[in-house]
């Protein structure tokens, strides 16, 4: 049995999928992660943790999905950044209006036995049929001047420019091409989703309340005016027709009240049709020729049905728009993100708890960012230095605490850590294989404020200031947002590192931050 999952339900999921992140009982985060994709600090022969490689800067591995990563990749995460509704939208692919360039013009009827014409394009979505001009304004291509004798059509010459809501010739250059405005590119959306592969498509646009947007979408609704049949196609001229030339002859089917306006030449033959009435609720049309007495050879004229109920009235499916862009930018206004940290995995996590030490809180985690790591702060003058992926310890009860360190501020005296299975795993095959001192060293354990923190292999010691509390601290009259909240000069994450669901994971070289820096992350999600 064959079967078919179609374009529209792609689409689809991509509308749904930005209905999820809008609704306000869920929570998506853009979140980086794991500080250390290289050898385990301080080993020879260089050894590689769970999750590592060897090539990862030049050749990053492919991510696996089991539940065994996805649950390695939440215990490696650094930082998150909320996706909001501001954060996020649909894109189509970009193309360009160049000058010379052909373009398609809109078909929907496609596909494997009838490619477009000049890129053999087997789907609507692939042929080159709508364009963004140099003002970010986005045009369907209606018509291209091609016929059944001219099937590739001509050359555009005409930028189109106009923001007129009917069809329209761009200038006057003859070039044959008719193009309908839809929408034009919000300067904030330039600014934030701009890239040279895609164009972003505006949010709720059967809902929303843009002047613009709905003068088009609501004269693209042929329910409220009988327009929806924009061109009819002229596959065969035809040979011997007796019409005399601007005879309107109606447009039949499943529809109702569209018109054809014909020309014909002294051979009778059909040399131009020009709709006169778009008429409402086609999926299929058919122009009724009337008696033409017997011509020599029929013609064929194919009405061009707009989807839904008109060009403009919804462009998710007028342009295909099954993929979706995720902005997030990372900084370190609070602290949270620090300068001196390294990420080699960029991700999405829905739905992560409030972090809770014994994992009974289920409460889902809301704010507008999360710090995934621990960390304590230092009293004194620690010694030595320490650098992002170095391994530290800690004498507790019940043996050593162990961590990676994702980040060390020199001038707050910060540092932050994770625990992921690397720290407890056979320390030569970094799996579950039996080691001496697995009952001890296989044990996650906790650092406290009471005893020195020091980095394994020696060159770095302090102390945990024990009578630390709160989320700022002053240095030099400046009073810096550390990000998290501190008791006895520790913090824990702000998440549950166990819990949500990543549904996207990255594997990327190694990104190294710098006082400069600030991380703009764009994700595309394809469906």
């Amino acid at each position: 049995m064959s079967a078919l999952v179609t374009d529209q339900f792609r689409i689809l999921n991509a509308s749904n999928f930005i209905d999820s992140i809008q609704d306000s009982t869920n929570s998506y985060y853009v979140f980086v992660g794991l500080s250390n994709p290289g050898p385990v600090s301080g080993s020879s022969p260089a050894a590689y943790g769970f999750g590592r490689d060897p090539n990862w800067n030049t050749t990053p591995p492919n991510p696996t999905d089991n539940i065994d990563y996805l649950n390695h990749y939440k215990s490696t995460a650094l930082f998150g950044k909320k996706i909001t509704s501001a954060n996020i939208r649909r894109v189509i692919r970009k193309i360009d209006w160049v000058e010379g360039t052909k373009y398609e013009m809109y078909r929907p009827d496609y596909s494997v036995v009838n490619p477009s014409p000049i890129t053999g394009a087997m789907r609507l979505y692939d042929a080159n049929y709508y364009v963004i001009n140099s003002d970010y304004r986005v045009y369907i291509c209606i018509d291209n001047g091609s016929s059944g004798i001219n099937t590739t059509g001509n050359s555009s010459q005409d930028q189109p420019t106009f923001t007129d809501l009917e069809p329209s010739r761009a200038g006057e250059s003859g070039d044959g091409y008719i193009w309908k405005y839809l929408y034009t590119v919000s300067p904030s959306d330039i600014i934030k989703f701009d890239s040279i592969e895609y164009i972003t498509v505006p949010n709720d646009w059967q809902t929303t309340t843009d002047s613009q947007i709905n003068a088009v979408r609501e004269n693209g609704d042929s329910t409220l005016n009988d327009n929806q049949l924009k061109k009819v196609y002229i596959q065969n001229r035809g040979l011997g027709y007796t019409l005399t030339s601007g005879k309107t002859c109606n447009i039949i089917g499943d529809g109702s009240g569209a018109t054809v306006s014909l020309d014909v030449d002294t051979s009778g033959r059909i040399t131009d049709a020009t709709v006169t009435s778009g008429g409402k609720n086609y999926t299929y049309a058919l122009v009724d020729l009337g008696t033409t007495g017997n011509p020599g050879i029929y013609a064929q004229l194919i009405p061009i049905i707009p989807p839904s109920k008109g060009h403009g009235f919804d462009v998710y499916r007028e342009l295909g728009a099954d993929k979706v862009l995720i902005y997030a930018r990372f900084d370190d206004s609070t602290k949270d993100f620090p300068v001196d940290t390294k990420f080699s995995q960029v991700g999405i996590l829905k739905n992560p708890t409030v972090y809770d030490s014994t994992g009974i809180n289920t409460s889902k985690f809301t704010s507008s960012e999360f710090s995934a790591v621990y960390a304590m702060k230092f009293g004194g003058t620690p010694t030595g230095s320490i650098s992002v992926g170095d391994k530290i310890q800690q004498s507790v009860t019940g043996g050593t605490a162990v961590g990676y360190v994702a980040s060390y501020d020199s001038e707050t005296k910060v540092l932050k850590y994770y625990q992921d299975r690397s720290l407890y795993f056979n320390p030569t095959t970094y799996n579950q294989t039996d080691y001496v001192g697995l009952s001890t060293s296989g044990k996650v354990l906790q650092f406290n404020s009471s005893n020195q923190v020091s980095k394994v292999g020696g060159g770095f010691n302090a102390s945990v200031d024990s009578s630390f509390i709160g989320i700022t601290t002053t240095i030099s009259n400046k009073i810096i947002n550390l990000g998290v909240q501190f008791t006895n000069g520790l913090a824990n994450p702000e998440i549950n590192n166990k819990s949500g669901d990543i549904i996207y994971i990255d594997n990327r070289p190694i990104v190294t931050r710098s006082s400069r820096q600030k991380e703009d992350v764009k994700i595309i999600l394809e469906f």
